[in-house]
């Protein structure tokens, strides 16, 4: 099965994306950050990390990063 991964979310921060893929994978989402390394040797957006999930998880995951971090830092 050959599954498409979508970006879901932007961060300038890795410590951002690391605890929303956290999040994810407490609620079972698979999840993975894109760019992990590059984003913390350059942390001013020249490569931001992303979280990536499966396309068919990409509109739930997306509410939950909504519902739990409103406090802003990812882009859309």
């Amino acid at each position: 099965m050959d599954e498409q991964l979508v970006v879901i979310r932007e961060y300038d921060s890795i410590t951002q994306a690391e605890m929303a893929k956290a999040i994810l994978d407490g609620d079972g989402i698979y999840s993975m950050i894109r760019n992990e390394y590059m984003s913390a040797i350059y942390p001013i957006a020249l490569a931001p990390a992303q979280i990536v999930v499966r396309e068919e998880d990409a509109e739930w995951a997306s509410a939950l990063l909504d519902s739990v971090m409103s406090e802003n830092g990812a882009k859309r």
